[in-house]
């Protein structure tokens, strides 16, 4: 490639914040939920870079096609890769698409096309606009990406507060978890965390039916987290982590009186027996990790005694879409009254009016 920006290149990021910022001179746009992606084209050369630098062209034939059809000639743009599924963003639909083998990435691509959605312009030619103002940035953006350009969008933006709050409301519905900041003035800064984001926080009790060891030696990684369903199931719905070292180590005294010494009874018993590489859309507390196939997700049984309280930002089907942050231990609850009917789902919005926004 013969850029002014060349891969890799790590996106900037954005420090979490729990009340919408109102400085002056800053822009707003939706929190697109799917894949960090900065685009590098060069005429037929397309390459799809990822948040850890490892390129994730192969994966989206489709969007290569798109910015081949839809991008300047020579250019670099950050973005995100998404999946559309009627009136929302479907997060574990572009899950899936993290395969190995090419032919189900090409038939993937056609039952769940991906599309992007742009929202800053790193280079234009020969030009490196990495230290020109966001506010600059966004604006050229807009030139050269227009309306109509098929599955590359261009984000939504304001500079009015009241809209971003209206947005931060609305647009959950729609798959999108919450808000950006970013200043009029801001440069591009890879890997630093200048902007600001909002996103939604709530808070559920669950049971904790299991744990994983920490990879630094023996002490608790994360807790396997359930909640009953309307047929008295208790379904897996992800994991709290995020300890403190020093709390690990208490964990492990706190949850030996419930460990299970066998799985016979245990709720998640068959999972246990399971073909767990299946990568199934209902994902087991041991299946192989997408991201790290080498990663150890073997689990340790508790009897589903203990309830837990934990923050969370949104659901993703019937999971918690990343993972929870444990608050305290529940033993007023019982465990049977831990269902899903405690969980926020957010109204439904149309996903069309957002990309058009």
């Amino acid at each position: 490639m013969d850029l002014p920006v060349l891969p890799p290149v790590k996106p900037m990021l954005a420090k979490a914040v729990t009340t919408m910022p109102t400085a002056e001179g800053l822009y707003y746009e939706p929190k697109w939920d799917g894949f960090r992606c900065i685009v590098f084209r060069d005429g037929d050369e397309v390459e799809l870079g990822s948040r850890n630098e490892r390129p994730m062209t192969r994966y989206f034939p489709e969007v290569v096609a798109a910015v081949q059809a839809a991008l300047p000639e020579r250019c670099v743009v950050d973005g995100e890769v998404v999946v559309p599924r009627g009136d929302r963003l479907d997060f574990e639909a572009l899950l899936q698409r993290i395969h190995p083998a090419k032919s189900r990435v090409d038939l993937l691509a056609q039952e769940t096309p991906a599309s992007l959605v742009a929202f800053d312009l790193l280079a234009i030619g020969d030009e490196s606009l990495m230290e020109v103002p966001f506010a600059q940035r966004q604006a050229r953006l807009r030139e050269v990406v227009g309306a109509g350009s098929g599955s590359v969008h261009v984000t939504a933006i304001t500079q009015d507060v009241a809209t971003a709050q209206r947005w931060f409301a609305e647009f959950e519905g729609a798959g999108l978890d919450g808000v950006v900041a970013k200043p009029a003035d801001l440069p591009y800064a890879p890997d630093q965390r200048l902007m600001t984001k909002v996103k939604h926080v709530r808070t559920a009790d669950c049971v904790v039916a299991g744990f994983r060891w920490h990879k630094s030696g023996p002490v608790v990684g994360s807790l396997l987290l359930g909640l009953f369903d309307d047929g008295g199931t208790l379904q897996f719905i992800g994991v709290a982590a995020s300890f403190p070292m020093a709390r690990r180590a208490e964990l492990v005294e706190e949850l030996a009186p419930h460990r299970a010494e066998v799985l016979d009874g245990h709720p998640w018993q068959h999972w246990a027996n399971a073909d767990t590489g299946n990568g199934d859309a209902d994902r087991m507390p041991g299946a192989q990790s997408r991201w790290n196939a080498g990663k150890d997700l073997s689990w340790v049984p508790l009897r589903p005694e203990l309830v837990v309280e934990v923050r969370y930002d949104q659901l993703e089907g019937r999971r918690l879409r990343h993972t929870g942050q444990f608050l305290r231990w529940r033993p007023d609850r019982d465990p049977h009254s831990c269902t899903y009917d405690q969980l926020e789902v957010p109204v439904r919005y149309d996903l069309a009016e957002v990309l058009t926004g």
